[in-house]
């Protein structure tokens, strides 16, 4: 491997397009390039694709084809679930509750709902990221309308009980939504079995295309979720989301549902084991320690502190090696992880912390020479305190 090979472990922030989703793409392109929603021909075509990648969709989930919508991604549906529940609430002063640890997407259109007069609550979490249910049921009021809490922790891999969560919400009447976009197409989900009400993902955290992602809307009682059109003009999507349709993104992220559905056990042990190999030599450095519950994670995640080094000064160190030192989605800010702050973790901790997610197409010796490049550097970095 020459020395300047990009080795790419940030498959949390974005993944590499799987090339059997491109191929599968390419043609809407080129050849079967007709609105999905013209009545000629062409248009029947791309309809058919965008019809056949909804009932993939629908499958991975366990959900009705009906119940699935396309959207830009994950951040468009939590928008999308959140304002529109509070619009088509009948209650006076509609209430919600989420968690400190939430991605951006949810904790910033709460902050905003909040300026509108929607009363949120945003539940702690323990040291290893996960939330306390008697807290959950002792915020939950008459005016309660949702419970939104992710699936799996974008920094750190937690998984959080979402059964226990959802059934909960359910006994008071109240619908349960989840931020799936780091367990999608990575792990099995049933919003059936679990209790989900609402689901937002994207396609590209599981090798499919930027762009395109969606939501799941239960349809079927006693939970049935109504929400108002986000956009108007043509009455696309059921009515919930008008424009033309992004038939190429949808034909690549069902290709990568696909994908996912044949090969997710596959992908999950191998990538497992190298998780475990790279967790296991970086915590052979002394005063290291994992971010997060060990047990409840999903299998590509590991999140880890390396005291007395600062994470920047390591991702510069790296060079070709792509980690992260927080959410890809606000990396802008100098502020220190809000999820590891919620977790109780110092200030100090979290500037030391780094994420490494990885993915389909990392190797075995990939692992091993970013072990020894991270070893180096945080020493080195030591030695210089």
């Amino acid at each position: 491997m020459r020395s300047n090979t990009l080795i790419y472990l940030d498959n949390n922030s974005t993944t590499k397009v799987d090339p059997r989703v491109i191929d599968a793409m390419l043609p809407y392109y080129t050849e079967y390039y007709g609105n999905a929603s013209s009545s000629h021909l062409a248009g029947a075509k791309s309809f058919e694709a965008v019809k056949q990648s909804r009932i993939k969709v629908a499958e991975l989930i366990g959900a009705g084809e009906s119940e699935v919508f396309f959207t830009s991604g994950a951040t468009e549906s939590i928008n999308m679930v959140l304002k529109g529940l509070i619009s088509n609430s009948a209650k006076k002063n509609p209430h919600i509750i989420t968690s400190t640890t939430e991605h951006p997407a949810v904790l910033d259109t709460c902050r905003f709902l909040e300026q509108k007069g929607v009363s949120v609550t945003y539940l702690s979490v323990s040291a290893n990221g996960i939330i306390d249910i008697e807290e959950l049921e002792q915020a939950i009021t008459d005016n309660t309308i949702l419970v939104s809490i992710m699936l799996v922790n974008n920094e750190t891999g937690v998984i959080q009980p979402i059964k226990q969560i959802a059934d909960l919400a359910h006994s008071h009447n109240v619908l349960f939504m989840t931020d799936a976009t780091q367990a999608f197409g990575k792990m099995k989900i049933s919003v059936e079995n679990l209790g989900i009400d609402i689901l937002c993902f994207s396609g590209h955290k599981f090798y499919g295309p930027k762009g395109i992602g969606g939501i799941y809307l239960r349809s079927r009682r006693p939970f049935k979720v109504k929400i108002p059109s986000l956009l108007h003009g043509g009455g696309h999507e059921n009515g919930i989301r008008s424009g033309t349709l992004n038939v190429p993104g949808i034909v690549g992220i069902g290709r990568a549902v696909e994908i996912a559905l044949s090969d997710m056990f596959k992908d999950e042990k191998s990538v497992n084991k190298l998780r475990e190999k790279l967790e296991t030599h970086l915590l052979q450095i002394p005063n290291t320690f994992i971010n997060g519950d060990k047990n409840n994670r999903i299998y590509n995640t590991t999140n880890i502190c390396f005291e007395g080094a600062d994470a920047d000064a390591i991702v510069v160190g790296l060079k070709n090696i792509a980690v992260s030192n927080g959410s890809a989605c606000s990396s802008t800010s100098v502020e220190p992880s809000h999820v590891l702050a919620a977790m109780g973790r110092t200030d100090l901790q979290a500037f030391s912390s780094l994420r490494f997610s990885l993915g389909r197409f990392n190797t075995e010796k990939e692992i091993d020479i970013t072990v020894e490049k991270v070893r180096k550097i945080v020493m080195q970095l030591r030695e210089m305190l």
